[in-house]
């Protein structure tokens, strides 16, 4: 945040011109001269001129105040004029307060600023503000350890931490044409470290409390020039802007002069000067370059430069800041009073809010990071200009709202904390001061109930003015009050940042050469999103654009995810200033060329035609081609593709006088077994659709989906029976039954037809039925058709080359519908299905042993139970297994770094709704190390995949 341009005056001169002005022709109570006024206290210069005020015959506080407006703003103001329409936002706010407070004594809030309609109302509030005031901020005695303020303490802790890191550097960046005085800059960066006792300063710690010492001027500066070849000039930029700091040892604050003989151009030098956070911030570049470019104006005249002398220095700042807070253990201090407020404004704050990242955070952050750049045209800042004025709010909290919407729309949750720096420069006299003033505030905003935009900027408003009012509490100490889940991975209360700077030129005008400000890459990032946002403006003040730069954690995110949050989040703040009655939920945050990417190209899944008939027709193709290959394993018993249709045929026709055919429901209460597949097989060639239930399943479920589903019949076995006898009124045909086997044997074994059938079979007949748990916790039956559960075998045989030299676990419980690919897949591939026992699915070393001795090739787990099943196998115990499928849970990175560490198999994850008939998209897992947990994919064939909000 730059301040104004210009050399600053000395305080008291300025102070008694603005009387002088007031008064005009006023006969003047206090003394006129100006050493008179030189020598007075900051406390006596406020009453004077307060008392200046009080006297005139014309009441002269309207103009004054109109005045500091027009000062701050830049341009003229009435009385009947409104703060927000002339273009004043936080920033502008803060600097009117600290100018009304500098001069009159009165302490104003940026909130008052915000909620008086008028000029006029302002007055009217710094009449009842005059006699309260903050104490004043005067030099104070130099001792060798002067306390530090609560801004440097913090960071002085962190570069403990984080052993001397870089990512508090603020580097300055500047492309210089024409010859540079190498010397003249040397002697110029001198005398402005000479100037600014921040700069001069280093940080010592005693008992483990760390003070500031400041250094006599003169201290030595470190200043490097180098000749560089233009291939190598972008790492030396970058080398410099990395430099580390030791705070305790050297002054904070670094300069290089690269010169560069070779450019593409021609000669080019480039000035970095580099401060650490410590001795500066955002605002602080104004000063400092424009103190710079004074002295280095005089040096190449061969003189020193004439600079006024500095009111107050930044320790002088420190004193003053721990006697305004006041002891924070005093609850009527502002520390304390203060920190109430915000322990009631973030109680139950979440801990972490953000954008879905790439890659799950790590357990201690990097600090590691990247940039983006993207510019935001004048057209869309002149929208939100004039929408922030319609809605008297600030372009800022425009921009806020805006942010906090589209991390709600990206699945951010609607309780969204973002920080905030404050200028934090309450008295005028530290406005051309370089040091680190700037405190952080919390914006916590609700974006819950889908509010219209208008809302929404009204709840970001409410919350922006009242934490303005309460913002000299520091971050630190606000951390300590609230006491937050501590972590090395993430910034405390809040994690996305977001900053507004005006375009302010900072003043840099360096004789004869052309100096452009550069931007340099970053390598670091101190929180995981920080958007700095700069606002231009034409020399007639109307809106010319914003330079967006967003500084990321890459720990976390791809620039690609990056550039995507921008571009949605600028289409959303655009659309909101259009029309603020539309709704979050309603806002199109795509392009049109995302739009088609989503719809069309992620859909295109070069579907073949899916053959058109049932199911069981795929088996009987297989069992045409391969009678004699084993179909079904189970425990020591075989049985053949023609054995096994043969019986399915024979029970089919059975079913089929039992009144079971399409749109016809037959249930099965079958343990794992041979009848199972072939019952399974039975009710699909009789056109029924198959319900299957857990013998496990306790009594009032089966009653219910008995009752529910209304089967023709029930097939079960008789040591089922035996256990369930209050089962509702359904026939039952138990299989093992001697009178039931030898009457099936009565029946053809060839292929059943339509013919047999009670109607036509279609692929758009159901299949079999699925009862769920249930969102009410009463399960619910899901009917899947013959057409979806075609489609996911045909697909699933091609893409993983199933065949006759598989062998294929089958131990899913057929009531969860993955089991049918197990069943299915295998039968309509000429593979071989290999039946665990009944529940030996849930023995994890009984798997394992099962896999070695029938030397499995294709097995299915949830990824619970593979890691279970991990746990019983070395690697090489499983050689002949080549594909592991898994779904039903989510699958983890570290899971799949575990089974590509013991496995030679390959690994995919499945994902898909049991209405979409099994599984609707499939992913690869590669054997690199994976970044994070693998995503559920691309839809298979035939399939189409959407992602919906609640909208």
């Amino acid at each position: 945040m730059l301040a104004g341009t210009g050399v600053p005056p000395d305080p008291a001169q300025t102070l008694f011109a603005e009387v002088k002005r007031l008064r005009r022709d006023v006969p003047d109570p206090v003394p006129r001269g100006d050493d008179d006024l030189r020598t007075c206290t900051a406390s006596n210069r406020q009453e004077g001129a307060w008392q200046v005020i009080r006297t005139a015959e014309d009441d002269p506080r309207d103009q004054m105040v109109r005045d500091l407006i027009a000062d701050v703003l830049g341009r003229p103001v009435e009385l009947d004029d409104d703060f927000i329409e002339l273009g004043g936002d936080s920033l502008s706010a803060a600097r009117l307060t600290a100018r009304v407070g500098a001069l009159l004594g009165a302490e104003l809030s940026v909130l008052t600023v915000f909620e008086a309609s008028t000029i006029a109302d302002l007055v009217r509030e710094i009449r009842e503000a005059a006699d309260a005031s903050r104490p004043a901020l005067r030099r104070v005695p130099r001792s060798d350890r002067m306390p530090v303020s609560f801004a440097q303490q913090r960071l002085w802790f962190l570069d403990q931490l984080e052993d001397a890191s870089s990512v508090y550097n603020i580097p300055v960046v500047l492309r210089l044409t024409g010859e540079p005085d190498t010397e003249a800059l040397r002697s110029a960066v001198a005398d402005v470290v000479a100037r600014h006792e921040s700069l001069r300063t280093v940080i010592t710690e005693a008992d483990g409390t760390p003070a500031q010492t400041v250094l006599p001027p003169g201290t030595p500066v470190p200043f490097t020039a180098l000749d560089v070849s233009a291939d190598r000039l972008p790492a030396a930029v970058g080398a410099a802007v990395d430099h580390r700091f030791d705070l305790a040892t050297r002054i904070p604050v670094a300069a290089w002069l690269l010169r560069c003989a070779d450019g593409p151009e021609g000669p080019v030098s480039v000035f970095v000067l580099v401060i650490h956070h410590i001795a500066g911030d955002g605002w602080s570049q104004g000063p400092l370059l424009r103190d710079l470019s004074e002295a280095y104006a005089a040096r190449r005249a061969g003189t020193a430069p004439a600079w006024p002398e500095l009111p107050v220095q930044y320790a002088d700042y420190a004193v003053w800041q721990r006697d305004f807070l006041g002891d924070p253990a005093d609850p009527g201090s502002t520390a304390a009073t203060q920190a109430r407020y915000w322990k009631e404004a973030l109680a139950g704050v979440p801990d972490q809010v953000g954008l879905p990242g790439d890659r799950p955070r790590p357990a201690v952050a990097s600090r590691a990071g990247a940039t983006v750049d993207v510019p935001i045209g004048p057209e869309i800042h002149a929208r939100v200009v004039a929408a922030a004025r319609a809605a008297g709010v600030s372009v800022f909290m425009m921009f806020h709202a805006a942010l906090a919407g589209v991390l709600t729309r990206l699945g951010a949750g609607t309780d969204i904390p973002i920080g905030s720096p404050v200028a934090g420069r309450a008295d005028e006299a530290l406005d051309e001061l370089v040091g680190f003033f700037v405190n952080t505030l919390v914006l916590r905003t609700d974006t819950s109930g889908d509010p219209t935009f208008g809302e929404l900027l009204g709840r970001v408003r409410d919350t922006a003015l009242s934490a303005y009012a309460n913002q000299d509490v520091p971050f630190d100490h606000l951390v300590d009050v609230l006491n937050p889940r501590r972590s090395l991975a993430h910034h405390p209360l809040f994690q996305i940042m977001l900053v507004l700077q005006k375009d302010v030129e900072a003043g840099l005008a360096l004789p004869g050469l052309d100096a452009v400000r550069e931007l340099p890459p970053r390598t670091t990032a101190r929180f995981d999103i920080t958007v700095n946002l700069l606002e231009r403006h034409t020399p007639d003040g109307a809106p010319a654009g914003l330079r967006c730069r967003v500084e990321y954690s890459t720990d976390l995110y791809d620039r690609s995810t990056i550039e995507n949050l921008i571009r949605r989040w600028v289409r959303l703040v655009d659309a909101g200033a259009a029309d603020q009655d539309r709704r979050l939920g309603e806002i199109d945050l795509l392009s049109p060329d995302e739009r088609h990417l989503v719809l069309t190209r992620w859909n295109d899944t070069g579907a073949a035609p899916v053959p058109d008939v049932p199911v069981p027709v795929l088996f009987e193709r297989q069992a045409a081609r391969t009678p004699d290959a084993v179909a079904v394993v189970y425990e020591d018993r075989s049985v053949t593709y023609a054995e096994l249709n043969a019986e399915a045929n024979r029970l089919a026709r059975r079913l089929v006088e039992l009144g079971a055919g399409p749109e016809r429901i037959v249930a099965l209460m079958l343990p794992r077994s041979v009848e199972m597949v072939v019952a399974l097989l039975a009710v699909m060639k009789s056109g029924a659709a198959y319900l299957p239930i857990d013998p496990e399943f306790p009594d009032d479920r089966v009653r219910y989906m008995l009752a529910d589903a209304d089967p023709v019949c029930l097939l079960t076995l008789s040591g089922v029976v035996a256990e369930r006898q209050d089962t509702p009124d359904v026939p039952r045909l138990v299989l093992d039954d001697p009178g039931t086997a030898g009457s099936s044997h009565a029946y053809p074994g060839h292929d059943v037809t339509d013919a047999d059938r009670t109607a036509s079979l279609t692929t758009a007949h159901p299949v079999y039925v699925s009862y769920t748990s249930g969102t009410t916790g009463r399960p619910k039956g899901t009917v899947v058709p013959h057409r979806g559960v075609v489609n996911r075998l045909v697909w699933m045989i091609e893409r993983y080359g199933l065949s006759s030299r598989d062998r294929v676990l089958q131990k899913t419980p057929y009531g969860f519908d993955v089991s049918a690919w197990e069943f299915f897949c295998t039968l309509a591939s000429g593979a071989t299905l290999v039946m665990a026992r009944p529940g030996g699915h849930r023995d994890p070393e009984y798997v394992a042993g099962l896999i070695r001795r029938e030397r499995i090739t294709v097995a299915h787990f949830v990824p619970s139970m593979l890691r279970s099943f991990l746990n019983q196998s070395a690697p090489g115990d499983h050689p002949s297994l080549r594909a592991v499928f898994c779904s039903g849970e989510a699958l983890t990175a570290d899971l799949q770094t575990r089974f590509h560490s013991a496995l030679s198999a390959s690994l995919h994850n499945f994902y898909g709704p049991t209405e979409a008939s099994i599984e609707v998209t499939a992913w690869d897992c590669p054997r690199s190390a994976p970044t994070g947990p693998p995503p559920i994919g691309a839809p298979i064939t035939a399939t189409r995949v959407y992602v919906l909000d609640r909208a």
